[in-house]
């Protein structure tokens, strides 16, 4: 067993669709071909975004795809003494602070302006907690092994929030935290997150956290041009075995990993097996795939 830890993150929004397959599909396959863990994470965290029974589904799919996660599942909605201890650690750093001001108030400005980084302009109103971009914070590079040399300057990306006014935990904060708790050392996902990289790498800085490595994987869109996505009502993955393999075979088409024509048929063990002795990640293509490949 490698040193290599990755992880497939999902959040229970709804069931998986085409689209979470092929993320779900990459990274598993760049776990097991570098003889690596794969772990699954549900990121729960918006409750109400976040139907009963929903994390359940998404497990039974990555089962009947053949995607066994190693470990216990790791869900967020437990994880709230961990962000509290981030943040604290954060606010005695004079990196994060609270902010009454709303979206339609600096809806004119490209980033968050900062307007309570020095006081609450209104003390009276809801308050979310956002980490200071213009404070101790490094340029921001890194290397994806899709997308190449990135490189940000804080300043352009705004305070990010980090605890929302519904008291409900922010992305950014929840997901840097978890990877280091969970010691990823590799995030394989899509790259409609690419530009939520910077502001992970910003918190992995502030909070003295390990920085994994990255790579990015091309987005699937449907006929309409569109990112697949439960929002767009892209359909929910079958769990039948009929159904399932020739799914499978398009996931690895899209990700450039295309099965031999004697493995097509094979049983979904088999043609995962294939695919993690051949995974090679060179051989994805920075543009987006669509939905109608075919084996």
């Amino acid at each position: 067993m490698s040193h290599y830890r990755g992880r497939f993150a999902p959040t229970p929004s709804g069931p998986l669709h085409f689209g979470s397959l092929v993320a779900a599909l990459g990274s598993f396959l760049d776990a097991r071909h570098a003889g690596g863990q794969w772990l699954l994470r549900i990121e729960d965290i918006d409750p109400p975004r976040c139907p009963a029974g929903a994390g359940d589904t998404i497990l039974r799919q990555l089962e009947a795809f053949g995607l066994q996660w190693d470990g216990p599942v790791h869900y967020q909605h437990a994880r709230h003494a961990a962000y509290q201890q981030a943040l604290e650690y954060l606010r005695d750093a004079g990196l994060a602070y609270p902010c009454s001001c709303s979206r339609k108030q600096w809806h004119g400005h490209s980033v968050y302006p900062g307007w309570c980084r020095h006081g609450v302009r209104e003390p009276c109103k809801p308050q979310a907690w956002r980490l200071r971009s213009d404070r101790g914070l490094r340029p921001i590079a890194w290397h994806d092994r899709l997308y190449g040399e990135q490189a940000f300057d804080p300043a352009d990306l705004g305070d990010v929030v980090l605890k929302r006014k519904d008291e409900f935990w922010a992305y950014q904060l929840a997901v840097v935290v978890d990877d280091a708790e969970q010691g990823i050392t590799d995030v394989v996902r899509g790259a409609d997150l690419l530009d939520n990289t910077p502001w992970q790498r910003q918190l992995q800085q502030a909070l003295g956290l390990p920085e994994p490595r990255y790579l990015h994987l091309p987005l699937i869109v449907g006929a309409d041009g569109q990112k697949l996505s439960k929002q767009n009502l892209a359909p929910a993955l079958p769990c039948d075995d009929e159904r399932v393999r020739p799914l499978l075979c398009r996931a690895l088409g899209a990700l450039g990993q295309p099965l031999e024509t004697a493995q097509q048929y094979a049983p979904v063990a088999e043609q995962l097996e294939a695919a993690i002795a051949r995974w090679d990640s060179t051989r994805l293509q920075p543009v987006a795939q669509r939905q109608a490949l075919d084996c």
